[in-house]
This record gives C-alpha cells, structure tokens and sequence, in this order.
C-alpha cells in the first residue's frame, strides 16, 4: 500500500422472512489501521468474516469500529465481533449516540408502540416463530461498549486523516465520516440510493427529516468525489449539485 490508504465499500445480504435486505459497511485500512465502519445486523459475524476474505483483508487484523449512529442494523454485531478477538478493538461514536448503543438508554426508534407498528407490518403469511424472533430482537437490541467519544468536526489520525461530521436528524447523534485521501464520503444513514439517485434518509425511518436535511449543508464544503451509503451503495458524479438541490 506504499503508506497510502485503502477505502473498500462491502456489501451483506440478508433473507429475512422472504424479503432481500443489503446493507454496505466500510472498511478503510493502511499499513497500521484496519478500520470497520458500522456492524450490520445481529448474527452477521461470519458474513463479515467472509467480506473481508473477500477483499483480501485479515479478519484479525481489523482494531478500530467507527459507529454512525445507534440502528439495530448498525450496532448488531458490534459486541461479538468485539468479543470474538483476542487482539482489543478500539470503539468510536459520538457522545449522544454512545449510551444508546452501550444500552444505558432504549434506542430512540424502539418504543412499545413502534414494536407493536413494526411487528404488525410484517406480511400476513410471516410466521409465529419470525414473528416472536423478531419482537424479541426489537425488545432486546444488542449493545457493546464504545471506547472513544469523537466530536464532529475533529480529525481521527488514522488512515491519512477522517473527519467527523455532525450529521444529525436520522438519530439525535448521527455522525458520517469524510476519508481525505479518497474523498470519499461515508454516510451512514444520512444519505441513500434509491433507483440510482442520491436521497436523503427515508423519512419512515428518521428521527426528525429536517434537521437531517439541514445537517447535509455541512457537506457543501468538503470535495467529495465518492458517496458511500449504507442503503443503497456507491454513488459518484454530480454530488455537489445534487446535496444543493436536495437541501433546497
């Protein structure tokens, strides 16, 4: 890698009940940093196991979790993948999402009524036993242990420089992460693709959609060349022009 660092989008896919779900977490490594953005969902270990294979990483060679923010499908496999090394795993996120995601505090989105709305959404031929499974994931998210407080607008010194961005409104603390030497944006759930166009955060699934809308002017001012988002993929082109218009 001759010093320079690497960026690496990967892509999981999961069969829930029928239904196809991909998510896209980053890795971002050098010669003395494997750092893994976002953990999926719960009881994806061996997938991510197998994306690192893939892309030709060492799976025990990753030491570093940055965390956007606190969804199920973001902190699932934090804490095995955690506990599953002998080497110690640095944890990163932000100061508000921390007690959510060590399980001081319910996760925003998950209150008794939403479970119920969530449970009673799933189609009419789901089963009992998914049914169950899945209220009891809802009731019982996973946590692990977050190390490291970022505060956006600071830079992490790894991987040739990360900059940590408030981007809030999706959850209360969401942060998304600029990698400098490939200008590449990795944003969480604050942006998603849907039919090949960037988007902001589905508002189905966002704490407060306009201050997530807002929190994007802040990307104005980096030259971001790649978009990395968790729902959706890869997104390059008239990025600048189309956060404008989505803004507007």
């Amino acid at each position: 890698m001759l010093g320079k660092s690497k960026i690496q989008m990967l892509s999981i896919t999961m069969n829930s009940n029928g239904m196809k779900n991909t998510i896209h977490p980053t890795l971002i490594l050098d010669e003395e940093d494997v750092v893994l953005i976002d953990t999926g969902y719960p009881g994806q270990f061996n997938e991510f196991q197998n994306c690192f294979e893939t892309v030709g990483v060492p799976f025990e060679k990753l030491n570093k979790i940055l965390i956007t923010h606190q969804d199920i499908d973001h902190i699932g496999s934090l804490s095995v993948i955690v506990e599953e090394f002998t080497n110690k795993i640095e944890v990163y996120a932000s100061e508000i999402e921390k007690p959510y995601i060590q399980g001081e505090k319910l996760l925003i989105k998950i209150t008794p009524e939403k479970i119920a709305k969530a449970v009673a959404s799933l189609p009419a031929d789901t089963t009992d036993e998914f049914r169950k499974a899945f209220k009891n994931r809802l009731v019982n998210p996973p946590k692990g242990t977050v190390n490291h407080i970022v505060t956006p607008g600071n830079d992490l010194e790894i991987c040739g420089g990360i900059t940590v961005i408030d981007t809030a409104g999706h959850t209360p603390g969401h942060i998304s992460f600029y990698h400098k030497e490939s200008k590449t944006l990795v944003a969480g759930d604050a942006l998603m693709i849907e039919n090949g166009q960037l988007n902001p955060s589905n508002p189905q699934f966002t704490y407060d959609i306009e201050q997530s809308i807002k929190s994007l002017e802040a990307l104005l001012s980096f030259d971001i060349e790649k978009v990395i988002c968790y729902h959706g993929g890869l997104f390059e082109g008239n990025i600048k022009e189309r956060l404008s218009e989505i803004i507007r």
